[in-house]
This record gives structure tokens, sequence and C-alpha cells, in this order.
């Protein structure tokens, strides 16, 4: 049963205060009529007593202390949800703004979610993959996975996003079955259409859910674009059966748009001036990802962040650290040298790669590949620092190959610019990268698998393919 109240006690910034209220729950639904009868809406977001607190979406610039009528309806805030969103664009409060009207509910569900039982969870198997070697190769996202780009001003995440939504698709399977959820906090006006426009032009928009926050919309509305955009990845997922990957860019602007609204309730902040419930708020987020007994399809994360002054330390990619299942760092020396995608892979990291390759999933050599190539450029590193000491001319030959092998690594495997390399091909250009190093420095691979696969002459045919664009 809904209850209106008229007159407020108290107004500040986009909160509301209101005394004398019974019967009301926390995140419950408010309708506020103004004096010149327009509505708007909001949510109650701190209750004490038989005082309320109610964050208004729309702010509360013009609204009367006296003649304001205050309606609680009787439930949380709920997403129309349906498999027509496919295709569709919304604001951050799930309102459609692509000019195509109304979402015919299937479900209205509560943008809150439902907590998971962790003992219902299914361990996370199989790929996802992205069509980019540096992390198909080398930091497998699994289906279930929740895998963060950490990123950094100037660096290209935007690009990476839209490439990731343009490129990805389920590991073998039916791709009637994947779609992307993809939502968008903070971004400006250009940068929005940027996205709009890469999904039309490659005909992806078809199975992609967008959810788009501008810099210039609430900062209320920023704090439910990922509430929004989970709960309709978890209604297509475990309704319609299918494989949501859901990208969520920018998460420190969601973190900011927490930050300033902690402060305007008054709470006292923690670390940088974030809430001290900014892990458990993130945490909410970040395990709604997943696989479930019962449900043949799975909710997938890649939440992507910046990290202010590269700051990997900074409250937000550190607690998102504690909470992901590993993360992507983009290198700003990398983009500075003109490869993209600039992938730092020894910062990077995916904890459940090993349990979603390998034979019967990628291929049977797919592990080994990628601790050699790990292993062989970590030593590339060494002989660079060794180099900036005593000089290049002074290294050993074993040195000087690992040099020439990092370059080419950098710029071929690492730098594939926005084309997509399926699974065999990141594995076979990982090979012929290897080929170009002696037998005696592949000290992680098995001598058969070397035998098998080591072929010096035709690695550099594949690399100079590679070089001049695949042609």
């Amino acid at each position: 049963m809904s209850v209106q109240y008229l007159g407020l006690n108290e107004l500040n910034g986009s909160l509301v205060a209101l005394d004398h209220v019974q019967g009301i729950s926390n995140e419950e639904m408010v309708s506020i009529e103004c004096k010149d009868g327009t509505t708007r809406n909001g949510r109650v977001v701190y209750l004490e007593a038989d005082k309320a607190m109610v964050q208004v979406f729309e702010g509360s610039s013009g609204l009367s202390l006296t003649n304001t009528k205050t309606r609680f309806l009787g439930h949380p805030m709920e997403l129309a949800c349906s498999k027509e969103m496919l295709g569709r664009t919304f604001n951050g409060a799930g309102r459609p703004i692509d000019g195509a009207g109304e979402v015919y509910a299937d479900k209205f569900l509560d943008i809150n979610g439902s907590p998971i039982n962790p003992v219902s969870r299914r361990y996370p198997r199989n790929c996802i993959t992205t069509g980019i070697s540096a992390i198909d190769g080398l930091n497998s996202l699994i289906r279930g996975q929740k895998l963060p780009i950490f990123s950094g001003s100037g660096l290209p995440h935007d690009k990476l996003a839209a490439q990731i939504v343009r490129q990805a698709k389920l590991a073998g399977d039916d791709e009637q079955a994947f779609g992307v959820v993809f939502g968008a906090m903070g971004v400006k006006h250009d940068v929005a259409e940027y996205f709009k426009r890469s999904f039309e032009e490659t005909g992806v928009m078809e199975r992609v859910v967008m959810f788009v926050n501008l810099a210039n919309d609430p900062i209320i509305e920023r704090t439910l674009t990922p509430l929004c955009a989970l709960t309709a990845a978890e209604y297509l997922a475990f309704e319609h059966n299918m494989h949501i990957l859901v990208i969520l860019t920018d998460m420190t602007s969601y973190c900011e748009a927490l930050r300033e609204f902690s402060s305007s309730k008054g709470e006292i902040p923690g670390r940088k001036g974030y809430p001290g419930y900014l892990y458990s708020n993130l945490a909410t987020i970040y395990e709604r990802a997943g696989m479930i007994e019962g449900a043949s399809g799975s909710v997938t994360q890649i939440p992507i962040l910046t990290m202010p002054n590269d700051d990997i330390t900074h409250p937000v990619p550190d607690l998102t650290g504690y909470i992901t299942e590993g993360q992507i760092v983009l290198d700003r020396s990398l983009d500075a040298n003109g490869i993209y995608p600039p992938i730092g892979v020894l910062s990077s990291l995916s904890r459940l790669m090993k349990d979603g390759i390998g034979e019967g999933l990628t291929r049977k050599d797919h592990q080994d590949v990628a601790n050699q190539l790990f292993a062989c450029y970590a030593a590339v590193q060494d002989a660079r620092s060794l180099a900036s000491v005593i000089g290049e001319d002074e290294l050993s030959d074993m040195d000087k190959q690992y040099l020439k092998f990092g370059d080419l690594f950098e710029h071929v495997f690492i730098g594939q610019g926005f084309k997509r390399r399926s699974i065999n091909q990141t594995l076979n250009l990982g090979w012929a990268l290897l080929s170009q190093l002696p037998i005696e420095a592949l000290d992680r691979l098995d001598p058969a698998l070397i035998k098998e696969n080591y072929h010096p002459t035709q690695g550099k045919r594949i690399i100079e393919l590679e070089e001049n664009g695949g042609q």
C-alpha cells in the first residue's frame, strides 16, 4: 500500500528529509509531486526511527518545503525486463532513450538483485574469446569470471571496450546464446556516440543492451547504472539461458559518484574521501557474475576503471583487485610506443585461466605456450634492465636475442591493432615467436612439443605476414 505525505523537513542537494513517516523500507521507491504538478522519482536511502532521507533522481532544485507531496510506493526500484531489450539503448536508470518506445516487460526485477547461495554456484569453465591475443593467449577470460581492466587517463580503454564488444564470442558454442550488456558511466557525449556508432556499423548492436549515463546526467543515476545493467544481464542469462558478457566503464566514475553522494549524507569518509563501505558496495556489483546450478546461462564481467595518476594502490583498483579474479593492466609505455592494445602482460593476471583452457576447451598446448611466452618476456625485461646499465653492446648473445624477441613480441603479438585473431592464430603466432629463440631458451616446454612445433623458418614467415597486416 502506498502512503502520501505533504511537505518536507529539509532539502540538501539531491536529498530530501521527511519526519514522522511510518511503515516504509530502505531502498523503497518514492514519487514526488512538485507544486506545479510535475513529478520526480526517488528512493529511500536512509532511515532512522520515524525519519527518512530520500534521494531524488532529478535533484531537489525547485522543490517546496510546504507544498511538495511525497508518496512511498511500497516496492524497491525495478527494471522492466524482456528479451526485447537486446538492441536497445537506455539511460543509467533503465529508461529507453533510443526513441523506440517503452519495453513490454515480461518481468519487473529489483535492480539490487537476489543474493546467490554460494553453494549453488558452479565453477566457471570454458573461454569467451575476445579476438585479442594478449587476453585470449595469456590472460584468458573464462565464462562466469569477473576480470577487470585497469587503465589510466588518456589510455585507449574506450577503444578496447568497443573492440571487445565487437569481437567477443563463445568458444565453439552457438552464437545465438551470446549477448553483451554494456554499461557506461559518466562518459562524454562524443564517447557515448562512438560506442553506439561502433556497434551499429559492425552489426553487433542486435545482441547488445546499452545503458548510458552521460557526464552531465545526475550522479544519482550513475550509481544506478551498474545495477540496471547487471539486472538485465541476470534476466537474459537465467531466464533465457544466454551467456552474457557485462562491460562496465568507468567504475572509477561510479565510485566518485558514490563518494559525492556519501559526503552529501554527512557520512564519515574513509581512504581518500571514499565511504568506508566502498569494498562491500563494489562486492555487491562484482559478485553478481557467475554461473548457477540448474541454469545453463552465465554472467561474465569486465569492469573497466581508470587509476588516478596510474596508482594501482588507489582505493578503487586496490579494492577491485581483492574482489575480482585477476586484472588486465594497460601499460602507458607501450601506448607511448604506438602499440595497441597496450596490455602489460607481466602485470596482468587471470586466476581462472588454468581451468578454462587446454585440450577440449581451447588447445592442448595453450597453457605451455602461455607459460613459455611469460618466461621469455620476463627475461626480456631483465635484459633491458641490464642493457640500461652496461649498454647493449656488452650484452651476451642470448640477451641480445631476448631483446629482438621482446620487440617482436610487443609489436606483433601484443600490438595486433583492431583485427581479430582466433585462438589458433594466437597460439600459432606464439610458437612462431618462440621459434626465433634458441631451443635452450625454451625451458618451460616439453621436448615433444618443441619437436612438433619449433619451426624457425616457418615461424619467420608467419611473423612477416602479421607485420604486413596478415596480407
